[in-house]
């Protein structure tokens, strides 16, 4: 599996993040859907990456770190984690998270947080969630509180001062 920074707007990209945006219209009220449309996935901001087959180059999955909060001490979130259907059960989201949080670290980020859905059908990402470290939280940002969603937080590991290294 390769994982690299993408763009939302290929063609196998927006469909997969369309996809996404369609199951969480069906699954979720409109006004607690906080999935990104691809283009709002281009912004400065945010770094998006995908996941592909290092044989096929076929599209398994993506996700997005948009800074909320920039340089050490900082926040990110994470946005727009899908993994493709065909890709289910191949770790790709562990992938995923994992080359985020690594992002996020090298940023300097002092924590990483997520919104996602209450709903039963979401359990599989909470599951993937809380087996990485995160844990519940109050809102952040600009989300108020919402019985639709669950708002989870990971703390980063703080590196040694610079001479301790």
């Amino acid at each position: 599996m390769n994982i690299a920074v993408d763009s939302p707007a290929r063609d196998d990209v927006r469909a997969l993040l369309d996809e996404h945006l369609t199951e969480m219209r069906a699954t979720s009220p409109e006004e607690s859907v906080h999935a990104l449309a691809p283009a709002a996935l281009t912004a400065p901001t945010i770094t998006f990456l995908t996941a592909r087959s290092d044989e096929t180059g076929a599209l398994l999955g993506c996700g997005a770190l948009s800074e909320l909060a920039p340089g050490p001490g900082g926040h990110g979130e994470i946005k727009s984690m899908r993994t493709a259907r065909s890709a289910r059960g191949l770790g790709v989201a562990t992938r995923l998270l994992g080359e985020l949080l690594a992002l996020a670290a090298e940023r300097g980020y002092e924590r990483v947080s997520l919104e996602t859905g209450s709903e039963q059908f979401f359990a599989p990402a909470r599951r993937i969630y809380t087996r990485h470290g995160f844990v519940e939280c109050e809102p952040f940002a600009d989300y108020v509180p919402d019985p639709n969603s669950v708002f989870m937080t990971f703390a980063l590991p703080v590196p040694p001062p610079e001479g301790d290294r």
